[in-house]
């Protein structure tokens, strides 16, 4: 499979350069030229000297009606293999129905000879045999300015046998569409400082408590352990208030912030770390299963409400949330979800659509198959706490790599378990599909119409 889909983009590199394009409507800066698949869907290009933000100068790509046009202004730039290298521009789109698809900058890495180089090694033993082509790196979209320009930027490492770097800034798909891309920027920078984050889960049942408080204290000792082993977030599990407890949701739900909240903060600030705690919300006349987020500062930094209601809560008078919150922490961007939330692809793609790199998940329990799958479609690390044994082979508690398998889980009840994880390092797989995480952005099919933001 590997080899295929580095040979479809091999043949694809070699008919593009080979193209004759119309010619641009005013001269562009040295190196510049425009590109596209095929002549019969080449769109128009030209070069404004005074656009862009600044009037420094924009590349210009317009579409007429017709669909399916394609086309990319492309530069080659003289790179050292092994060293790292920042990529920014600025981009602003006009009657383009979706630029995450049609707005898209890439970066292609090849040899003197023009031709694809293969990925590093993983290890310096590693003979090199059999690795795939380095793929196409696909720069983010970062912030949006008050006058619709759009900074497109990051920062790679080039593979050690390449020696150029094209830059291509694309408009696809965009019937009656137009394109101004500014000041792009290829050059060579320091490498990204690691982002080391230790993230635990807690595997514990509440058993034998009378009220909500009752089953919140018995979560302190595991929090002082989670603690103790330098973990910067605890997931705990979900609806603790409620378990055990022979009460009905009404009876235990509180207000956020509330006695509950109160107590977890003082825990958060206690042992510095953030807590992921599942709860119930009472917001006047409505029910709600929520996942809170609380920083080491014993402040509440939000709360996810369970959008995916199962029968039993829906049957209980539940309200369904509406959102998928991202929160920016001190760690990196954290989203959660709870529970049934897990049985379906869309709330962890929308946590991880918002920019979501740790999804917290507290759950009952669900399909152990569907945890490790919402980790690697997404390329987000998930963190389970569940209230199942392990003996009965269903949901685990653990924390979970990009590539949908557990780092560590638990073993037994009353335990804690932590792994430490690089949130800046970007996974690839052996056989490549290059960082799908950056790819699935440009790639994921548009939402169906009555559905699209």
């Amino acid at each position: 499979m590997s080899r295929t889909i580095a040979h479809c983009w091999a043949l694809f590199f070699v008919v593009t350069v080979s193209l004759n394009v119309p010619a641009q409507e005013s001269k562009a800066p040295d190196g510049w030229v425009g590109k596209s698949p095929r002549e019969e869907i080449a769109p128009r290009f030209s070069y404004d000297a005074k656009g862009g933000p600044d009037a420094s100068g924009s590349h210009v790509i317009r579409h007429d009606q017709r669909e399916g046009l394609h086309g990319w202004w492309q530069k080659a730039f003289p790179i050292v293999g092994g060293k790292h290298y920042g990529f920014h521009v600025l981009r602003k789109t006009d009657n383009v129905e979706s630029p995450r698809r049609s707005a898209v900058a890439r970066i292609v890495w090849q040899d003197d000879a023009g031709k694809s180089v293969r990925v590093d090694p993983p290890t310096k033993d590693d003979s090199g045999k059999g690795l795939p082509l380095a793929e196409p790196e696909y720069p983010t979209d970062h912030t949006l300015n008050e006058a619709g320009w759009m900074h497109v930027a990051g920062v790679y490492r080039a593979p050690s046998k390449a020696t150029k770097a094209i830059v291509e800034l694309h408009l696809r798909w965009a019937p009656g569409g137009t394109i101004e891309w500014s000041g792009p920027t290829f050059a060579e920078t320091k490498a990204p400082e690691p982002r080391i984050v230790r993230l635990a889960a807690v595997h514990f049942q509440p058993r034998g408590g009378k009220t909500p408080m009752d089953n919140c204290k018995m979560f302190e000792t595991h929090i002082a352990e989670a603690a103790r082993q330098k973990a910067d977030l605890v997931v705990l599990g979900e609806t603790i208030t409620y378990v055990g407890l022979g009460k009905s949701f009404a009876d235990v739900a509180e207000a956020i912030p509330g006695p509950s909240t109160e107590y977890f903060c003082a825990l958060a600030k206690k042992y510095s770390i953030h807590i992921v705690v599942g709860l119930v919300e009472r917001d006047g006349h409505l029910i709600y299963n929520v996942a809170v987020l609380i920083g080491p500062d014993g402040r509440i930094i939000g709360k996810y409400r369970k959008v995916c209601l199962p029968r039993g809560e829906v049957e209980a008078g539940l309200a369904p949330g509406k959102d998928y919150p991202v929160f920016e922490t001190k760690l990196g961007k954290i989203g959660m979800m709870v529970c049934y939330d897990g049985f379906f692809p869309e709330p962890a793609r929308e946590l991880s659509k918002c920019g979501a790199e740790v999804i917290a998940w507290p759950v009952w329990g669900c399909n152990p198959l569907l945890a490790g799958a919402r980790a690697c479609e997404n390329h987000v690390h998930l963190v389970s706490s569940t209230y199942t044994d392990v003996a009965s082979n269903w949901t685990l508690t653990a924390v979970y790599d990009h590539d949908g398998k557990p780092l560590v889980k638990v073993e037994k009840f009353g335990t804690v378990v932590v792994a430490e994880v690089d949130l800046g390092r970007r996974f690839f797989w052996r056989n490549n599909l290059g960082d799908f995480r950056a790819e699935m952005h440009r790639s994921r099919p548009p939402a169906l119409p009555e559905e699209r933001k």
